[in-house]
């Protein structure tokens, strides 16, 4: 097994290089973060110490960096300036662990060997979030059995779909599940979140370009639509878009063909459509931000999604769900919650709906015992 150490302190380095290499690891060490991105783009490290304070690139931009690079090595943090938002930080930007200087030696080879399955788990995780968490929406509640029942009914189909809900509702895992339990579940998915892209780019997204047809337009693009032939497209929060995006929109809906931007040329697509939004699209029109056939041919099919305030009756299921799949991620045992503690979480408001409560969940789990007590929750869950 590879380990790198990243450190400005070369006593620290060489040590760290001695202790390890007793315990027949092979080690490598570097004096900064330049030097070890360097040696990652190079080599395959199963574990990586990194110090955080370091002059010019720090720890946690080294984390970032290793992180969009894609590099799956546990990364443990060592600091001699720790504190608990440190190590949270750490935690949440991907760190398997975090750890205080002055280093102890058992404290490393402990660490080191815990470490060493971490990958192996994350895939396994990864595999069981896309045949679980993929496939179905976690809960029992009447209004989530409805949701099921409904795209049970809807799924063979080739009828549009618009999910209507609030933010970090779920509306994303309802159109997956549309498409995978779809005759089209072997052709191309393609999402868009239109929120995300700027009015003047989102036709060429959407329907594509021809080369030169504008600036940068340096090469032909084919757009989401033509991308996702024979498959499904998710529109999601489809009430961000523009007017001009929606007749375009409307065109393909209606006539089943679409030119890119700079064609005359119409190019036949076949696509599904399922749409999401978190807004009232019925005010959206009487406001004149959104055209009212879009939004008829959008909506043969409406699937209103629940906020978690609406199915508290789910959380018990949520936080196991979302403690297994952090635990597996982080190479950490499962913990428990104790009765309080879900009762604890049951009474809280969700404003920001299940993205919030796995947030809380992941805080609970770095920061509360074992297991998580209802007095963690009052102390580590926030307002």
């Amino acid at each position: 097994m590879r380990i790198l150490v990243i450190d400005d302190e070369r006593p620290i380095r060489n040590s760290m290089k001695e202790i390890l290499s007793d315990e027949g690891y092979e080690v490598d060490v570097a004096e900064n973060g330049a030097a070890a991105l360097e040696m990652t783009d190079k080599e395959r490290y199963d574990v990586i110490f990194c110090d955080i304070k370091m002059p010019g690139m720090d720890g946690i931009e080294v984390l970032d960096k290793l992180g969009e690079a894609g590099v799956e090595s546990s990364v443990i943090m060592i600091s001699g300036h720790g504190d608990i938002d440190t190590a949270v930080e750490c935690i949440r930007k991907g760190a398997y662990d975090f750890i205080q200087k002055p280093l102890d030696l058992n404290r490393i080879l402990i660490t080191v060997k815990n470490a060493t399955d971490k990958t192996k788990l994350v895939q396994e995780t990864k595999t069981l979030k896309k045949k679980v968490y993929g496939q179905q929406m976690v809960g029992d509640s009447a209004a989530i059995r409805h949701i099921r029942e409904i795209i049970s009914k809807v799924a063979a189909t080739d009828a549009r779909v618009l999910i209507e809900g609030a933010n970090g509702t779920g509306k994303e895992l309802v159109a997956r599940s549309l498409y995978q339990q779809s005759d089209r579940s072997n052709m191309p998915y393609i999402e868009v979140n239109c929120a995300a892209i700027p009015s003047e780019l989102i036709e060429s997204e959407l329907f594509g370009h021809e080369k030169g047809s504008f600036t940068s337009a340096i090469k032909q693009h084919k757009g989401k639509f033509e991308q996702a032939d024979g498959g499904t497209l998710f529109l999601d929060e489809i009430g961000d878009m523009s007017l001009a995006a929606q007749a375009k929109v409307l065109r393909v809906l209606q006539e089943k063909k679409l030119s890119r931007v700079g064609s005359d040329k119409d190019i036949e697509v076949n696509v599904r459509v399922i749409a999401a939004t978190n807004k009232d699209l019925k005010a959206e029109i009487e406001k004149g931000r959104f055209r009212e056939d879009l939004y008829h041919r959008l909506s043969v099919i409406i699937i209103k999604v629940p906020t978690l305030d609406e199915r508290k009756e789910d959380i018990p299921l949520l936080v196991k769900y979302f403690v297994e799949q952090i635990c597996a991620e982080s190479g950490k045992s499962v913990r428990e919650f104790t009765p309080g503690a879900l009762a604890a979480l049951q009474k809280r408001s969700w404003p920001g709906n299940i993205r919030e409560l796995r947030n809380v969940v992941e805080r609970l789990l770095i920061l509360g015992d074992n297991p998580v007590s209802e007095a963690n929750v009052n102390d580590f869950a926030g307002n």
